[in-house]
């Protein structure tokens, strides 16, 4: 529900351009009043981003926006909340459709809206437009965004595959077109990729009732951060499976940089946080989809911090961590997920395993961990 006297601000965004065009004209027709804000990042190229405004009727105004620092992302986020304003200022509009263009991410324009709004602005949902029979074939693609002409900045580095994964799993609510070339395995990859996501058939009822439902931009930041995310559940339907990986010993870090091709083809989509037992202090990130990996190191195990300072992290992460927890080691563990159709569960777990330290090296504890060979510093250095 709107706080009172704010205008109401839906997001809409995804990679699926037909499916997010549907959804928002849906929204358009059901909810009477609303406005559809577009800015389409095609015409960086000529040193403007195109932003239009419309309604059920069509077209109802237009107008270029420059870049700024040569970054479409960074023109639509000095020119969407001025916009939004004027038509909260007009009094006529009862919701904004913000239409995300296809590779913008919604969480960044989502931390705009809400942290810019002010008085004025209420961020009550957030949606990524999905049509199932393109889920897998997205999520497997590893071109970088620049070759499919979808880059925010000439900088922008990011692949088809990572960014869909972010704008699906961001999302608290998933609008879901119908499509004929979808099937049930379809169905069933999306549920078990975002398993506590709001799953709505665009055409229906629900979707009106759903931009008004409300957001928390807390939750949803807190969803895709290593340390807290709240990851899928073991899973096994429609030949779609999702295996949950938990151990309370650290990898051994030559032998898990030896098996990462392997271990990032082994699943459409995989993420979590690792241990290694040459940073043993050093809580890692794990995301891969398209056959790309990204490790990262994100901060400090919370066993490792001193008592006075649990005092300063956020509870939700502090949650994430009594999950976690284990009598000796406190939150440090291994805790990756695999969701893929045709999962090889067994042989992924066996070259899992054979990544951890032995009963010999994990017996010679912490000093003798520090001095293995650092394989990953090349990929955290990069």
């Amino acid at each position: 529900m709107a706080a009172k006297g704010k205008l109401p601000v839906v997001i809409v965004g995804g990679l699926h351009s037909d499916a997010r065009k549907e959804v928002v004209e849906q929204l358009l027709r059901r909810v009477p009043g609303s406005v559809a804000v577009h800015h389409d990042l095609s015409t960086a190229a000529e040193g403007t981003v195109r932003r239009t405004v419309r309604d059920t009727l069509g077209e109802s105004a237009s107008g270029d926006a420059p870049l700024v620092n040569d970054c479409a992302c960074c023109a639509l986020r000095e020119d969407l909340v001025p916009e939004l304003e004027r038509l909260a200022g007009s009094g006529l509009t009862r919701l904004a459709v913000v239409e995300l263009w296809d590779s913008v991410e919604p969480r960044a324009m989502a931390e705009v809206v809400v942290a810019h709004g002010g008085d004025v602005l209420d961020l009550t949902a957030v949606m990524t437009a999905v049509d199932p029979a393109l889920l897998l074939p997205y999520l497997g693609c590893g071109d970088d965004l620049a070759e499919a002409g979808l880059a925010a900045a000439a900088t922008d580095q990011r692949t088809v595959a990572d960014t869909w994964a972010r704008q699906l799993e961001y999302a608290p609510v998933l609008a879901v077109v119908d499509s004929e070339e979808a099937d049930e395995q379809d169905e069933a990859l999306l549920a078990q990729l975002h398993p506590t996501a709001r799953r709505i058939r665009a055409a229906s009822g629900e979707l009106a009732e759903a931009a008004f439902a409300g957001f928390d931009i807390e939750a949803a930041a807190a969803r895709q951060h290593p340390a807290c995310a709240l990851l899928p559940q073991d899973a096994d339907d429609k030949g779609v499976g999702t295996l949950v990986w938990h151990r309370n010993r650290p990898f051994h870090p030559e032998r898990l940089y030896a098996a990462l091709e392997d271990l990032t083809c082994a699943a459409a989509r995989s993420r979590g946080r690792f241990w290694l037992a040459d940073r043993p202090d050093t809580l890692m990130a794990w995301d891969a989809a398209g056959g790309a990996l990204c490790v990262e190191s994100a901060g400090p195990w919370l066993a490792s911090l001193p008592d006075a300072a649990w005092e300063m992290v956020p509870p939700v992460r502090r949650a994430a961590a009594a999950l976690d927890w284990h009598p000796e080691h406190g939150d440090c563990c291994q805790h990756l997920v695999f969701t893929s159709p045709g999962l090889d569960r067994g042989g992924l777990e066996e070259l899992l395993e054979s990544c951890l330290l032995t009963d010999a090296e994990y017996a010679a504890g912490r000093d003798a961990w520090k001095r293995l060979p650092s394989a990953f510093d090349s990929l955290l250095e990069a």
